[in-house]
């Protein structure tokens, strides 16, 4: 060992942040730096959604006892036992059957027109995401996200909700039964309302999912210009509804594929100024650079959905399949580093047979992906209201972020993609009490003694191979 370090380790054991293993401290460390007070975007926060009827699954619709479905709510919530998820994404319409075909709408028969009084109808459950709400309200969540794959079928020109159509008014599209965009606006200004008398308050408000695709479940196509039209239609509705909710816009399939609405959007200031969150999805594309948004203080950017793409079941942490938990710690380095992201939205946290999702539920019990951690790992310690900052190494092997939080505490993700051990020695500008937790193919999110501070703001990790190091300064842990 150096002798320059003889003195940090001894003073880092004395603060209790433990020692690096003998082999680890043998090594030649990379170096890097951390600026706590350089800001980059704020975290709104991490998530995922039970919509199609998942949160009625979980909630025990097809066997499994409560116990278990505390034990799923822990791990997805959780701040001790598990991720500690803060936002959930509600489907809107989207209350399904298992292969997504019919909708269960708040407004299921035509009224007799879009100037009719409305017949609304609630049923109290919404496919179980009532329940899921209200559970997640319970351990902390304050952010919730509702979003519609579609309009009533009788709002759309194809007179269906599911195989794409547009919205019946939009510039472009011709209806005989008139124009449904107001009609349209006040179904999801409802939709709150009836979320609002269950005791959720939704936060976020989304019109579209994925609008540049057809497919055979609920869908809904609009363009760049068609989603700037309605957003200038939803925004006066929602202001005077009454409701601080933020506009989300536009959720679609692809991050690069998702600029030319954010752009569409950002050009009409009459639309801009109702839009709080442009939303994307890195399904078709991935996450390559920031969405071209001005001014990022007011509106921010989410990665609203995703899971790897393969319809398998995977358990591993890193077997090279992208289905794997490596692959998801990665793309969550991805979103926030490179997209600049505010939040970043997994799609199902528990689902069935062979889903990509972080959990498989299977009638009374279920299975845990090493994906669950590579999220909680970001989730759990990265709280809403964080703000991420400048942080380098020199090994291009290791991918480093960090973040500090509104109570102080700081956090430093390291994830080294190499195949063998190493250290890294990173200069974070004052020192304090280091927990580490790893996770790799044989941890999952635990704690262990490879970190240490010592004099002069030096931090210093020891870094196994193929891993995910999660390092917390000045935390209540």
């Amino acid at each position: 060992m150096p002798r320059r370090w003889t003195t940090t380790f001894l003073a880092a054991i004395a603060l209790g942040a433990g020692a690096l293993p003998a082999q680890a401290a043998a090594t030649e460390a990379a170096t890097g730096r951390v600026d706590f007070s350089a800001r980059a975007q704020t975290i709104d926060g991490f998530g995922f959604s039970q919509a199609f009827q998942r949160a009625a699954v979980m909630h025990g619709a097809r066997g499994l006892p409560p116990a278990k479905q505390r034990e799923i709510l822990d791990l997805l919530l959780s701040r001790r036992k598990g991720a500690g998820l803060s936002i959930l994404r509600l489907g809107i319409g989207s209350s399904a059957d298992d292969v997504y075909d019919h909708m269960r709408s708040i407004q299921p028969v035509d009224p007799g027109g879009p100037d009719a009084p409305p017949k609304y109808v609630w049923d109290g459950d919404d496919g179980g995401q009532v329940w899921l709400a209200k559970e997640a309200k319970a351990y902390g969540v304050k952010r919730f996200y509702a979003d519609a794959w579609s309009a009533p079928g009788y709002m759309k020109d194809n007179g269906t909700d599911s195989n794409g159509g547009t919205l019946c008014g939009l510039a472009g599209t011709s209806c005989a039964s008139g124009d449904w965009r107001r009609a349209y606006a006040n179904y999801l200004v409802r939709y709150a309302k009836f979320y609002r008398e269950e005791g959720i308050a939704i936060t976020d408000l989304g019109f579209t999912n994925e609008p540049d695709l057809t497919v055979s479940y609920a869908s809904m196509r609009f363009t760049p210009a068609q989603a700037a039209e309605f957003t200038k239609v939803l925004g006066p509705v929602v202001r005077r509804s009454g409701l601080p909710m933020r506009l989300a816009c536009c959720d679609v399939a692809g991050w690069t594929e998702q600029r030319p609405y954010t752009e569409a959007i950002e050009a009409d200031p009459r639309a801009r100024r109702w839009i709080g969150t442009y939303t994307g999805h890195p399904y078709v594309s991935p996450v390559t650079g920031p969405q071209p948004v001005a001014g990022q203080r007011r509106r921010h950017v989410w990665m609203s959905e995703w899971s790897p793409n393969g319809t398998t079941w995977n358990e591993n942490w890193d077997d090279g399949s992208g289905y794997d938990g490596f692959t998801v710690a990665e793309d969550v380095h991805r979103t926030l580093t490179t997209g600049n992201a505010n939040a970043y939205v997994y799609w199902f946290g528990a689902s069935l047979g062979t889903t990509r999702g972080l959990i498989q539920l299977d009638g009374e019990n279920y299975r845990v992906s090493k994906r669950l951690w590579a999220l909680a790992a970001y989730g759990r310690f990265i709280r809403p209201g964080a703000s991420r900052v400048a942080a380098s190494v020199a090994d291009p092997a290791l991918k480093i972020s960090a973040f500090r939080n509104r109570d102080g505490s700081r956090v430093v993700e390291i994830l080294n993609t190499g195949t063998t051990a190493t250290r890294a020695d990173l200069s974070i500008g004052r020192g304090g009490r280091a927990v580490a937790y790893l996770t790799d193919a044989a941890h999952s999110l635990e704690r262990t003694g490879a970190v240490a501070t010592g004099p002069g703001g030096r931090l210093t990790a020891s870094l196994a191979p193929r891993s995910l190091t999660t390092i917390v300064l000045d935390g209540h842990r």
